[in-house]
C-alpha cells in the first residue's frame, strides 16, 4: 500500500508550485520511464509499479535503477497519476541540471511564449530527433515538468537542455550568432539554404513571435502556404523548418 502521505507528496508534483520547491517531476508509463532511466542528465527518486510489469522488468530496470521497487495496485496507481488512463508505472525523478546554452557553431531553438504543454512536449522529441542540444525559452512557456510535457517527449526531456530566460537579454548578449524568425511573411523556406549555427525563433501559438524580439532577427522565414489554413502548428512547423534546414 501507498502511505496516504507518499499519495499526497505525489499528487502535489502534478503542480509547478510543489515541483519548484521539491526539485522533481513525475514521468509515466514504460516508454518514457525507462527511457528517463537511462538519461544521464537524471536521477530517479521513486518508482512505483503493478507487480506484474516489475517482477517482468526487474533484471532491465536495476541496470539503471537501485532503489525500491514499490508495488502499487491499479486503483492507487490511478491516484497517483496525472494521466486520463494511467500507465503500468510511475517515477519522481529529480529536475536536470540546466547547463550554459553556448550557441556558438549550431542550430539552437528560441521558443517564445509556446504555452501549449503538448506543443512544447513535441517540440523537445523534434530537437532530440533532429540534434538539437539546446532549447532557449522565454520566461512564459509551458514548463517542461508539467506532465502532459514530458509524456509528449517520449523520454527526449532526458537528452535535451531547456533553459528558460529573458529572451531579449540573452539574444543581445549573442547577437554575433545569425538569428532566424518562423513568420507568416519572410524568405519561403525552400529558398533558405541549409545552415550549421543559428538561432531558430518559434512563437507562441496564437500571436506568434512578439514584435520586439522580431526586429532583432536577421531573417524571416516561411513555410510556404499551399493551401486555405490560417496557420500552423507551432510543433508541426519547427518539425519541418529543422527538416529543412538540418542537412
Amino acid at each position: 500500500m501507498v502511505s496516504k502521505l507518499n499519495t499526497r507528496y505525489i499528487q502535489s508534483l502534478h503542480l509547478k508550485k510543489f515541483r519548484d520547491i521539491e526539485g522533481c517531476f513525475i514521468a509515466e508509463g514504460s516508454k518514457v520511464v525507462l527511457e528517463l532511466l537511462q538519461s544521464t542528465k537524471l536521477v530517479c527518486r521513486h518508482l512505483y509499479g503493478l507487480e506484474t510489469w516489475l517482477n517482468e522488468k526487474e533484471s532491465f530496470l536495476r541496470t539503471f535503477y537501485s532503489g525500491p521497487l514499490e508495488i502499487v495496485l491499479p486503483h492507487e496507481l490511478e491516484k497517483l497519476s496525472a494521466l486520463k488512463t494511467p500507465n503500468e508505472l510511475l517515477a519522481v525523478f529529480s529536475k536536470a541540471v540546466v547547463q550554459p546554452v553556448q550557441p556558438s557553431g549550431k542550430i539552437t531553438l528560441v521558443l517564445d511564449e509556446i504555452q501549449d504543454p503538448g506543443n512544447m512536449g513535441t517540440i523537445i522529441r523534434n530537437a532530440d530527433w533532429f540534434g538539437i542540444e539546446h532549447i532557449v525559452c522565454s520566461r512564459h512557456c509551458a514548463d517542461i515538468y508539467n506532465p502532459k510535457v514530458v509524456q509528449s517527449t517520449m523520454g527526449s526531456i532526458g537528452r535535451v537542455n531547456v533553459f528558460y530566460t529573458d529572451l531579449d537579454v540573452w539574444i543581445q548578449l549573442n547577437n554575433s550568432i545569425k538569428k532566424y524568425a518562423a513568420a507568416l511573411n519572410g524568405t519561403e523556406l525552400n529558398k533558405v539554404k541549409n545552415i550549421k549555427e543559428g538561432l531558430l525563433m518559434i512563437g507562441n501559438e496564437s500571436k506568434g513571435i512578439n514584435r520586439k524580439l522580431l526586429e532583432m532577427a536577421d531573417e524571416k522565414i516561411t513555410i510556404p502556404r499551399k493551401g486555405h489554413a490560417e496557420s500552423l502548428n507551432a510543433a508541426v512547423a519547427t518539425g519541418i523548418i529543422l527538416s529543412h534546414l538540418i542537412k
